[in-house]
């Protein structure tokens, strides 16, 4: 008996021994490859680079290149899967899932290249919009290759802009610019760039008595201009407010005694339209000096009384003052209105050599791209305004460097009469660069 229970013991031994082996053998065929091919399945393929030909010497020996034909035939050869290859291919979609996002164009960086297509619009179709003074094809001004020239970001590329598809994206929506003479310039660089694929202009209405935009006694003009596209219900507006402080007649019954400059009140007409946005663009900067101030009439006021902070009083500072807190102003309105984006832009570079405006400062270079045609910066030229919109839901325009390098596209010596006097180096001829601002702003929309 003890014998038939040692044998039956050394038996089972035996079996597990060989199960082991067995176990191991088939292991090991696994690891060869020979059961099943998971080459296809690996998580990171290779991929070889597109701008390396075979006319470089590039050898594709090297065991670990395989051609992309010999790989496909592999996939579509290999046997389906088992339960545990399906478990490699979700750590693989896990993998691609946490892979980083594509980082944002930076507008801002890139450079000036010659486009023979340009310029998007032409200025003696659009006379309707185009302040005659900035139309340079009105003008005795004979070259006009500073139209010629398009912005190309760095590593990234920018649609080109095209009139009836903008529409379309942007229908039953409103676009709203509000700001200084700058920010007229972009309404109406806008107003041309989408008009331009329109046969006639029937299709647009004059709006703006539904914002209040109409012309006042004694005034030259209006306080703004709204115009809508009917067939996309896409309206575009423009509002003038060169600070953006909120501005209050000191005396309601005599306009004529002078204004108060609410520095921590943004524009009326932002609090009561801003519902209605879906885009808004802001801007100030050049109306910013005690020149304006007198001129206008315009007194600081702070918290409803007349500003007697020295440190407020710098006319940088109450700029900067007032930016800061129109901008928290609708940072904080924004969870209310999901559907508005809102934009500030950077501000527009003067272009004043030998002097200023008024002590003879000229622009006479035609020659385009004189200073350069590329930006490479890590932050923008305008410090002030990057620093505002920091942390916020508001996005930053940046068009202050790139704008730079293009001296020759004001309107410079150059006017209707053909009369010498001041030039003007701070607008820009109209096709021209703030095309550019809009094709940007359009890209982020």
């Amino acid at each position: 008996m003890r014998l038939a229970s040692v044998n039956g013991l050394r038996f089972k031994h035996v079996r597990l021994v060989i199960l082991a082996v067995f176990t191991v053998f088939l292991l090991w065929k696994w690891e060869k490859g020979s059961l099943y091919s998971i080459d296809f399945l690996r998580p990171e393929p290779l991929v070889l680079n597109r701008n390396t030909s075979n006319e470089e010497g590039f050898s594709v020996t090297h065991p670990l290149v395989r051609p992309v034909a010999e790989i496909r035939k592999e996939a579509t050869s290999a046997p389906p899967p088992l339960s545990i290859i399906r478990d490699v291919e979700d750590v693989a979609d896990k993998k691609k899932a946490a892979a980083p996002q594509k980082k944002e164009c930076d507008y801002k960086n890139g450079q000036w290249v010659p486009d023979d297509h340009r310029p998007l619009y032409s200025g003696l179709r659009c006379k309707r919009w185009l302040s005659e003074s900035w139309n340079c094809r009105l003008t005795q001004r004979k070259d006009f290759a500073y139209e010629k020239f398009r912005w190309q970001p760095e590593g990234c590329k920018m649609p080109v802009f095209q009139p009836a598809q903008f529409l379309r994206r942007m229908q039953d929506k409103t676009i709203a610019y509000v700001g200084d003479s700058l920010g007229r310039q972009m309404f109406q660089s806008m107003m041309c760039m989408v008009a331009a694929s329109q046969k006639d202009h029937s299709d647009i209405e004059d709006v703006g008595s539904k914002y209040g935009l109409v012309l006042k006694q004694r005034a030259k003009r209006p306080d703004g201009w709204a115009y809508r596209f009917r067939r996309t219900n896409t309206t575009i507006l423009y509002y003038w407010s060169s600070t953006l402080c909120d501005l209050e007649p000191l005396k309601p019954s005599n306009p004529a005694a002078g204004y108060a400059m609410h520095l921590d009140r943004p524009p009326s007409f932002l609090d009561r339209n801003l519902h209605r946005f879906h885009v808004l663009v802001l801007n100030t900067g050049h109306h910013w000096n005690r020149g304006k101030l007198k001129a206008n009439k315009w007194e600081m006021y702070v918290s409803g009384a007349p500003n007697n902070n020295r440190k407020t009083a710098v006319i940088w500072k109450a700029k900067n003052f007032t930016i800061h807190n129109v901008i928290k102003w609708l940072d904080a309105k924004l969870p209310s209105y999901p559907h508005l984006k809102v934009f500030y832009r950077s501000l527009s570079p003067r272009h004043f050599f030998n002097g200023e405006w008024d002590t003879g400062g000229t622009c006479d270079n035609t020659d385009p791209l004189a200073m350069g045609n590329k930006v490479f910066q890590n932050h923008s030229e305008d410090a002030d305004a990057e620093t505002a919109v920091k942390g916020t839901r508001i996005r930053l325009l940046d068009i202050t460097a790139l704008s730079r390098l293009r001296d020759e596209g004001h309107v410079s010596r150059y006017s209707i009469r053909a009369t010498p006097g001041v030039q003007d180096c701070l607008h820009w001829c109209l096709p021209g660069v703030p095309d550019t601002w809009n094709e940007i702003l359009a890209t982020q929309l």
